[in-house]
């Protein structure tokens, strides 16, 4: 009975964090898109404008839902939700610390410490792509449809490339645990300099996977007027538009804990911290951490322009591809003359 409500109440602080952190990240989106095209951005509601993002929630909650006549009601009601449970699953097995000791007992920094934990995520982002390919197929609107095929095309190429990218930490961690991967990278260490061709054909496939731009072909406003989400209005809109963002959340934790990583902090023993504020350390290390990629995440965004779709599935299936095998080949050559 301990076990579940210490599960619980992990469950309850992660998924409120990423929730409140969401506000935060469409506020350090708009402010930063603001700086980089010398506009000022919000900065009434709030103290540095910094309340907006809540209001805009608070808006889309008392929007009419509407609903297309000769729409599949069932889908178009199921893809939001489906997109959102796996941006908010995956993040399940990311370990945000070593373990701690309270009140005797001692309990692990992450909801779910699993054998399998790289297998689990590739496996709940290979989900993600029936949300948004439902979310088409149910509005019964041909460009909702088409920004639906172009997402499962899209995320399905780029799939490929991400999961061989991993490969290659697994051959140097010899493990799929997450954990014990992030142990691996003690010191510096960090798979991103081990495996650097694997940690940049990573990132690019994070890209891809959140359709960010320049990878936001499924929601390509001047050719399909929204996207798959085009019949979407009040929350079910804010869902999708919650899941992008917890999607890249979830993308920068995997991406600190499989290649920078993770929440070591190089040397940080050194320091003879006490146990609660070593634990507190390592949180601090991961946090900042995944914020550096979250703002690379909108750096990119507001600097490079959007890829024709021959340009980015090209990219995918003739660059990315061959690079993720090579990294095999590379790695595997190295672990056999080190």
């Amino acid at each position: 009975m301990e076990d579940v409500l210490i599960s619980l109440i992990k469950i309850l602080v992660v998924w409120s964090i990423v929730l409140l952190t969401v506000a935060n990240l469409v506020w350090a989106e708009r402010r930063v898109s603001a700086f980089i095209q010398n506009r000022i951005g919000p900065n009434r509601v709030g103290p540095l404008g910094l309340l907006q993002s809540f209001i805009d929630v608070g808006k889309l909650f008392v929007k009419e839902e509407i609903v297309p006549a000769k729409a599949n009601r069932f889908l178009h009601m199921l893809a939001p939700i489906v997109s959102l449970t796996v941006a908010m699953s995956t993040i399940a097995v990311v370990p945000f610390g070593s373990s701690i000791t309270l009140f005797g007992r001692e309990i692990t920094l992450q909801i779910a410490d699993v054998n399998i934990g790289v297998l689990y995520i590739l496996a709940m982002t290979s989900m993600g792509v029936y949300g948004l390919a439902l979310s088409g197929w149910g509005s019964n609107n041909k460009y909702s449809l088409l920004g639906g095929l172009r997402s499962a095309a899209q995320m399905i190429s780029y799939e490929l490339s991400m999961g061989l990218s991993v490969v290659a930490v697994i051959m140097v961690a010899g493990t799929l645990q997450l954990d014990k991967i992030v142990q691996q990278q003690a010191g510096f260490a960090w798979n991103a300099f081990l495996t650097p061709i694997g940690f940049v054909t990573f990132v690019v496939a994070a890209f891809a996977e959140t359709n960010r731009l320049p990878f936001d072909l499924p929601e390509a406003e001047p050719e399909l007027v929204g996207g798959y989400h085009t019949e979407y209005s009040g929350m079910r809109f804010g869902t999708f538009f919650l899941a992008e963002y917890a999607n890249m959340i979830t993308s920068s934790a995997l991406i600190v804990t499989l290649f920078l990583g993770g929440y070591q902090f190089p040397y940080l023993e050194a320091f003879g911290l006490s146990p609660v504020w070593f634990s507190i350390a390592q949180v601090a290390s991961f946090v900042l951490k995944v914020g550096f990629i979250l703002f690379f995440f909108i750096w990119v965004r507001w600097t490079i322009p959007r890829f024709r779709y021959d340009q980015l599935m090209d990219l995918g299936w003739k660059v990315m591809l061959p690079l993720s095998l090579l990294n095999i080949g590379v790695t595997g050559v190295w672990m056999l003359l080190k």
